[in-house]
């Protein structure tokens, strides 16, 4: 009875989150969009920026507070950033923006898409989730596997889990709003780089963010001391740094313990490892290119072991990984009596 009411205590708290988020958006469209652009906006949505910051922390539950500090803490912050400035997927250079246009695009980790291309592998949303319910199944039985096994599905599970929540935002709001939106991510097990992994394939959504408030300052602002050829080099390594830190306070968000850092490691690593093979691309240009199918397996298994290395251990450390399977299992389990009741209710 107590874990009921715990259960219950938390969805009224994830409803008052994300109530106090439309409110903030809604001062944001009606009030904060009519003053000039720069920083007296700057200045007006200071409090929201501070509000996005601690509301994650009422939550409790591992997926609703990721999902809420990712969705909102990070993405939403980093747009309404541009905003201050005119800049981004809510300036005025975009489409005229109605009120949902505005809170979809602000709330939700979405984006206008000029075209796409059909996918390699037929893995649509349903086989995804599919393939996320069978990994979470498979969990149960981790102590009979190798650890590097365990970790293998970790990164399967977080892949699917990021796709099918960020696919499903896309599905929601992509008949509403009449337009077609990008893709979360570009079948990332087909990579043949660094720079083909994280600047074109995983997660489009915090690289879109990425480059438009870190990558591209930092490289506008430094053009002028380092010349084009080095610029460019130090807005990657600011742009892996502040992924970074963010990725820090998602872990802090979720897990509640002081950071160890080896996060934001793990993607200054990758930082300077794709500098180096900038570097190296451009010294063997035309002289040596490895085959898709090597290059493509030595960057999966460099992405692979640096995140058992650095990216999953204060998940694991902290057991913040079997509280999230957990979720997961209480989710899988209540879209399957949806649609039992679903079916019921089509029969009668």
């Amino acid at each position: 009875m107590e874990i009921k009411k715990s259960k219950e205590d938390e969805f009224k708290i994830f409803i008052k989150v994300w109530l106090s988020i439309f409110a903030s958006l809604s001062y944001c469209y009606f009030i904060a969009s009519k003053l000039p652009k720069g920083k007296l906006r700057l200045i007006s949505l200071l409090p929201v920026f501070f509000l996005f910051t601690i509301l994650p922390l009422y939550l409790s539950t591992v997926l609703p507070t990721g999902v809420t500090a990712f969705f909102i803490t990070w993405l939403c912050s980093f747009k309404l950033l541009l905003f201050c400035f005119d800049l981004g997927p809510l300036s005025s250079d975009y489409p005229p923006k109605s009120f949902f246009y505005f809170l979809s695009i602000s709330c939700l980790p979405i984006k206008i898409s000029n075209s796409q291309k059909p996918p390699k592998l037929p893995l649509n949303w349903a086989t995804k989730a599919l393939i996320l319910s069978l990994s979470v199944g498979l969990h149960d039985y981790t102590k009979q596997l190798r650890p590097n096994i365990v970790l293998g599905l970790y990164c399967c599970l977080l892949y699917f889990f990021l796709d099918i929540v960020l696919g499903t935002c896309n599905a929601v709001v992509r008949p509403v709003l009449g337009m077609e939106l990008q893709s979360p991510s570009d079948e990332p097990y087909f990579s043949t780089s660094l720079q083909d992994f994280w600047g074109r394939r995983w997660n489009l959504m915090v690289t879109n963010a990425l480059r438009d408030t870190v990558y591209k300052p930092t490289r506008i602002a430094l053009d002028p001391l380092l010349g084009s050829n080095w610029a460019p080099l130090a807005a990657v390594l600011a742009a892996f740094t502040v992924s970074g830190l963010m990725h820090e306070l998602m872990y802090y968000y979720v897990i509640r313990v002081p950071p160890t850092w080896e996060v934001t490691c793990f993607f200054v690593l990758h930082g300077v490892c794709l500098v180096v093979e900038f570097g190296l691309k451009k010294a063997l240009f035309g002289k040596l290119r490895l085959p898709g199918v090597v290059s493509g397996a030595l960057t999966l298994a460099f992405v692979v072991s640096t995140a058992f290395w650095l990216f999953f251990p204060p998940l694991l450390r902290n057991g913040t990984d079997s509280r999230a399977i957990e979720e997961c299992k209480m989710l899988v389990g209540f879209v399957k009596q949806f649609f039992n009741w679903s079916k019921t209710t089509v029969k009668l």
